[in-house]
């Protein structure tokens, strides 16, 4: 029987907590920073908790955790 194949795509972008759920990085927040606020800023250096519709794709793409 084969091994099952981790997604690396997913891989890159996905970590999985502690309690099992998927953080990831939000977009937007690496370059033309000058004419975004310092609010959104701050919020895009946040690791963000994934939705709870989209748990069971991401779960099937990262089967090894």
């Amino acid at each position: 029987m084969p091994k099952i194949k981790t997604n690396r795509a997913a891989a890159k972008r996905f970590k999985k907590t502690g309690s099992g759920k998927f953080a990831y990085a939000k977009s937007h927040g690496s370059h033309i920073l000058t004419k975004k606020t310092t609010k959104r800023k701050r919020s895009l250096r946040k690791k963000h908790i994934t939705d709870k519709t989209n748990e069971k794709a991401i779960r099937l793409l990262l089967p090894n955790g």
